[in-house]
């Protein structure tokens, strides 16, 4: 299945500026599960299905 965008082409900068904020968050000492909760319960508060996909197994 091919994904339906390449973030990484379409905007190389929003995809440096995303990496970023996943390497600072990740240093702030948040325990993983709780990180992953989070991305997971974002999109929920936004409606987003596609997100809520996107994080899911």
């Amino acid at each position: 299945m091919e994904p339906r965008l390449n973030y990484a082409a379409a905007s190389p900068e929003a995809m440096k500026a995303m990496m970023a904020l996943e390497g600072t968050v990740r240093k702030l000492g948040i325990e993983q599960p709780l990180i992953e909760l989070i991305k997971l319960r974002a999109p929920q508060i936004n409606g987003c299905a596609f997100c809520v996909d996107m994080h899911t197994i």
